[in-house]
């Protein structure tokens, strides 16, 4: 029982001690519990406190990337704009230095552009200077520089007069004549004609005018007074003009020499003119400045390429030339040639005028009668005319002279009393026997009238002039103070006949 006692006291016991044990158990689980939520609790009061603190961490980080931040953006701002100052203090030095650049280059290139236009200047002053110079130098060698190969067309011209006859052979020599160089503003324009009869050669040369002397020996360029002309004093001046004209004179004589054979030119009739108009009327006027007649054994003494050789003395003294005493002032002087009348035969003069009466019908005149009433017109005109003989006249009724020496010459006058129209044959003769004659003018006088194909021949001409029967009935009134009639049976188209009464 005891045993039994004890086994349950022993079992009470372990079990008190299960229990007891049971109880610590518990009580240390829950200890452990508490420990653990405590420890829990402590756990994330830490993490709690770890996280506000790394929140904290973080705000500040932040806050000082922040600042940092707008730390760095003030730098940059401030660096960027100390360089943006910079680089505009640099761009402005940059720009003051390309100014300074430029304004000395444009110095520079001013300078060298004044430098090089005074050089220019300077050059240019030489060049016209030079030119000058050469043109003088030209002048000079008019004669040296004459066309050596005239000779060469003395053939060709030989037969032009065979086949074409005197007309074919001027054209011809005009040709060869024009074929001579002449120095710039020298034109060598010339015209002929030629009398086989008698072997001589008439050239009308067209002479320049003042303008082709410089007046000015050159030119001086200086900063001061710029371009300068230098003036060639005014007897230079003429001199050079007076030489310029001799020596042109004796270059043609001498070509148109060379370019035709003695046996059919023994000399040289050498008229020259210039063409100028008249300061005092305006009208064109054409002086005689030189006049030479030229022999061919005569001319041939002369040493055209002696440099010695002074040209006017030459024409003056050798070949006894008329030249004008002041070619400069263009003072015109009468032609050497002399008309050789004596190749006409002429008959007494008749006073017809004082035979008639204030109405007196020129158709009832005699053929001589007429033609000394038209050689009294002439002569009241203000021209010395003569009547030639009925016979072997070679259509030539009479000749007048005119001594003018700028517009004077040899007139051939041929006069019609017809009472009907007269021919475009007439017109033609009157040409033949002006060319055969080498007369300046013809003039065609009728009491009748001509047609318009004589008129437009005349014209073409420009030597011929047609006074017709109307305007001869006023010419007679005007200067011999007739007043006459012409009793044509039929009148032209546009006629009156009051022109005629």
């Amino acid at each position: 029982m005891a045993r039994r006692k004890g086994l349950i006291v022993q079992m009470l016991d372990a079990r008190k001690q299960t229990k007891k044990l049971e109880a610590q158990a518990e009580a240390r689980r829950h200890r452990e519990l508490i420990a653990e939520q405590k420890r829990q609790e402590a756990e994330a009061h830490r993490e709690a406190r770890q996280a506000e603190a790394a929140a904290k961490k973080a705000e500040a980080a932040r806050l000082r990337q922040e600042v940092q931040a707008k730390r760095l953006a003030d730098q940059a701002a401030a660096k960027a704009a100390r360089e943006a100052t910079q680089r505009e203090r640099v761009e402005e030095r940059r720009r003051a230095a390309d100014t300074r650049t430029k304004a000395q280059e444009a110095a520079a290139a001013k300078r060298q552009a004044d430098r090089e236009a005074h050089a220019r200047k300077i050059a240019e002053a030489e060049f016209r200077t030079e030119a000058i110079g050469t043109r003088i130098t030209e002048y000079a060698q008019l004669l040296a520089r004459r066309n050596r190969r005239a000779a060469e067309a003395a053939l060709e011209l030989r037969a032009a007069l065979s086949n074409g006859g005197p007309t074919a052979f001027v054209e011809r020599l005009q040709h060869v004549l024009a074929q001579s160089r002449y120095p710039e503003g020298l034109t060598g324009k010339a015209a002929a004609h030629y009398d086989p009869a008698s072997r001589e050669l008439l050239i009308e040369y067209e002479l320049p005018l003042q303008n082709v002397v410089p007046t000015v020996v050159g030119f001086r360029y200086t900063t001061a007074k710029g371009m300068r002309a230098i003036p060639r004093n005014e007897p230079e001046t003429k001199k050079l003009y007076g030489n310029l004209l001799a020596r042109l004179t004796l270059r043609t004589i001498a070509e148109a020499l060379d370019a035709t054979s003695p046996d059919l030119v023994s000399g040289i009739i050498f008229n020259g003119y210039a063409s100028t108009k008249d300061k005092a009327t305006g009208r064109a006027i054409r002086p005689l400045l030189m006049s030479v007649g030229a022999e061919r054994d005569r001319f041939a003494m002369v040493q055209l390429d002696e440099p010695e050789l002074d040209p006017v003395l030459c024409l003056r003294s050798h070949l006894n030339a008329i030249v004008s005493p002041h070619p400069y002032d263009l003072e015109g002087v009468r032609p050497v040639m002399s008309f050789d009348l004596s190749k006409y035969k002429f008959v007494d003069e008749m006073d017809v005028v004082a035979g008639l009466d204030s109405r007196t019908d020129l158709l009832t005149l005699s053929p001589g009668e007429f033609e000394h009433l038209i050689r009294r017109l002439f002569e009241a005109i203000g021209m010395k005319s003569w009547v030639t003989q009925a016979s072997k006249d070679e259509g030539v009724d009479g000749v007048a002279v005119n001594e003018d020496p700028i517009v004077g010459g040899l007139c051939i006058i041929q006069a019609k009393r017809y009472s009907k129209i007269v021919g475009l044959e007439s017109v033609h003769a009157l040409a033949g026997v002006m060319d055969h004659k080498r007369a300046a003018k013809g003039v065609l006088v009728t009491t009748s009238w001509v047609g318009k194909a004589s008129r437009d021949f005349a014209a073409a001409n420009g030597r011929i002039e047609i006074i017709e029967g109307r305007n001869l009935k006023h010419m007679l009134k005007e200067h011999l103070g007739l007043d006459v009639l012409i009793g044509l049976g039929k009148l032209p188209p546009g006629w009156d006949r009051a022109d005629l009464e």
